[in-house]
């Protein structure tokens, strides 16, 4: 498996991953999550622009992604998909290691991302991977907008959690 910087001519695949990997929500009773749009192309392209998108290839065949943003000193993941054909394989902790690697040589302290609370491959995921729930105190003003843009989306806050993961030195 091959991590590699995403490039334009993807970014329609992009989108077919990320409503592959949304499919699964529908298994937990949350068909509005998978019926949900993928990220626009001209977003996605923001980020695949800026160099802060990333592709897992596997035999080359994009099957998954994640694309990060830099918010409040730390990287935030904005979105991380693995096509459903390619789940539970590790693609997942694959991307964030190099997330993590690239938030390093960037001198950024930690990953942060928003997730749901009680869905298996979410916060729970997230937290055998090291990331931690932060309290009130802990989140940032931009995580905090973000969540309220969230909640503005129609993602019940109560439902979320921030999470942080500090980058290893």
């Amino acid at each position: 498996m091959l991590v590699r910087k995403v490039r334009e001519s993807e970014l329609g695949r992009l989108q077919e991953v990320e409503i592959s990997s949304g499919i699964a929500f529908r298994e937990v009773g949350m068909p509005e999550i998978a019926d949900d749009p993928p990220l626009p192309r001209d977003v996605l392209a923001t980020y695949q622009r800026a160099g802060r998108a990333w592709a897992a290839v596997d035999a080359d065949e994009l099957v998954a992604f994640v694309v990060v943003e830099v918010l409040d000193g730390s990287a935030h993941i904005g979105q991380i998909s693995v096509h459903g054909d390619h789940a539970r394989q590790g693609i997942g902790r694959l991307l964030l290691d190099h997330v993590e690697s690239w938030a390093r040589d960037h001198g950024l302290a930690a990953l942060t991302l928003t997730t749901f609370r009680t869905v298996p491959w979410n916060a729970p995921y997230y937290a055998r991977l090291g990331f931690l729930e932060m309290t009130g105190a802990e989140i940032t003003p931009g995580l905090a907008e973000l969540v309220a843009r969230e909640a503005a989306h129609g993602l019940e806050p109560a439902t979320r959690v921030c999470m942080r993961r500090p980058v290893s030195r």
